[in-house]
């Protein structure tokens, strides 16, 4: 199922033939800026979000990877323990002067699978990227030479949670069900959620926790989240970051008359704004915390796409 919603992507968004430079509008922060809605970060945001800690609390936003996990194809992750230079029992009494052993990993993987950070140099249109970036001036084999995740600054914001499947009164949002501008809106007021500029806004629709473990397969291949239409409505609303608690954003399949993953285009390329996915929401939504204070600190890999994170949610 999803290798047929990724050739319709594939389809949709390549169609109409190539951009033009004048079709391009330069970003706000002006034509050089690399790091988008990260701009929004200041010494008063950061300070204000400090204040949202009140009971010492914290909390894990990135779920466990495991080798073998479900990722959108083809990305995979191997992991290898290896104990250099000690096989056979041997120690390392000759290179130490004492019986040191020691274990060391070896990993083979994708950045984008599991909780991850999606960059700015992620995912555009017709070859184009947020800042009017074309693929042929900034994509190599060998990393991005803009836009790549290394460029982001640590992430400290004020957090929000949008509990969806509260919303709609389940424990689970269903496969494929979208969520709407007014879905958004009515879930806020009845949540006393309020979106500020520079926010990061997790939705959570209890997906991840009912579907990752018992049904892989269907967690991989759907996922409940944004209509093309929502992803504009929230970009309106100037956040630094929108996520969830799905491997992807948006609703798979799309809603009737949508364009799968077509969000990530409103959000990285049109507005500098990130993406987080698969994260872990549910303590956040078990609790009714609403707000919080956001931190992420991503492994800084330069030229990356994406990065694996575990942000950290403190109140």
């Amino acid at each position: 199922m999803l290798k047929k919603w990724l050739i319709s992507a594939a389809f949709a968004i390549g169609a109409s033939g190539v951009v033009l430079a004048q079709d391009c509008k330069p970003s706000k922060w002006g034509a050089n800026d690399e790091i988008g809605a990260a701009n929004y970060i200041t010494p008063q945001s950061v300070l204000a979000a400090t204040k949202l800690v009140k009971m010492g609390q914290t909390h894990p936003l990135g779920i466990v990877v495991e080798p073998g996990m479900p990722a959108f194809p083809p990305r995979s992750v191997s992991l290898q323990i290896v104990s250099p230079g000690q096989h056979n029992g041997r120690d390392l009494t000759k290179d130490f002067g004492w019986p040191a052993v020691y274990n060391d990993d070896l990993a083979q993987l994708w950045f984008g699978v599991g909780p991850q950070l999606d960059g700015l140099g992620h995912l555009g249109e017709k070859n184009l990227y947020y800042n009017c970036n074309h693929a042929f001036d900034f994509v190599t084999l060998t990393g991005l030479t803009k836009l790549g995740t290394d460029k982001v600054p640590p992430m400290v914001a004020r957090g929000v949670l949008i509990d969806m499947a509260k919303h709609f009164k389940v424990e689970s949002m269903a496969p494929g069900q979208a969520i709407t501008p007014a879905d958004i809106d009515a879930a806020m007021k009845a949540q006393g959620v309020q979106i500020r500029q520079g926010d990061v806004v997790l939705f959570h629709t209890g997906y991840t926790d009912a579907k990752l473990k018992s049904d892989p397969k269907t967690w991989v291949s759907t996922q409940p989240g944004l209509t093309n239409a929502a992803a504009v409505h929230l970009a309106k609303m100037n956040p630094m970051a929108v996520g969830a608690d799905t491997w992807g954003l948006e609703a798979v399949p799309p809603a009737p008359g949508d364009r799968v993953f077509y969000g990530h285009v409103t959000f990285l390329k049109e507005h500098g704004i990130y993406i987080l996915e698969t994260m872990n929401t549910g303590r956040l939504a078990k609790e009714s915390v609403k707000e919080f204070m956001f931190v992420l600190g991503q492994a800084r890999v330069k030229g990356a796409v994406q990065m694996m994170i575990n942000p950290v949610a403190m109140w």
